[in-house]
């Protein structure tokens, strides 16, 4: 098995929500930490850890970006990190699993399954590394992890979506291993 330490600065976790029923915000956060493990010869022994920082929301308008750090929303204040951690992983193809894990916002965990792909692997041009790149997806009600604010509109529905897609593209470098002594 090898460790793998997640590139903050090369991934991503994105989403998007409908607006007023008619139109999709999209945002992501950034400064993901963790780690994978991965052996390509035993992708059922994978494990995931990630941290993602609840205040680096980013959706391109900062009056939302606030309201979504506020209690109303993430409460990042209080609840500053949103974390993964895989608790089983299951080959569906040949570079492709679900990846079962409990996902905890604002305090609250609950079990979601990623659809995973594994991208492939390289050495950095720079460093010599070796890297790999994996992008999952999953959907998730966010009124399940407390994040229930919202304005119904005039015209009938409501202001915000239920449903979350979220997205992860990660670039990971192998960590060195250490001799024993």
């Amino acid at each position: 098995m090898t460790t793998w330490t997640i590139d903050h600065t090369h991934s991503t976790a994105a989403f998007t929500v409908r607006h007023m029923m008619i139109t999709t915000v999209r945002g992501s956060f950034s400064d993901i930490k963790g780690t994978i493990t991965y052996d390509p010869a035993n992708p059922a022994a994978a494990s995931v850890e990630a941290i993602i920082p609840a205040a680096t929301v980013n959706t391109g308008v900062a009056d939302r970006d606030n309201h979504l750090k506020s209690p109303d929303f993430f409460d990042a204040p209080n609840h500053p990190e949103l974390t993964f951690k895989s608790t089983s992983v299951q080959s569906t193809g040949e570079n492709t699993a679900k990846i079962v894990g409990d996902l905890t916002i604002r305090g609250i965990t609950h079990s979601v399954t990623l659809d995973g792909e594994f991208l492939g692997q390289n050495a950095n041009p720079w460093t010599k590394a070796a890297t790999v790149g994996f992008t999952a997806s999953t959907k998730i009600n966010r009124e399940d992890w407390g994040l229930t604010w919202n304005q119904a509109l005039e015209a009938g529905g409501w202001l915000v979506g239920k449903d979350i897609n979220i997205t992860l593209d990660v670039e990971a470098v192998q960590v060195a291993e250490t001799a024993t002594a």
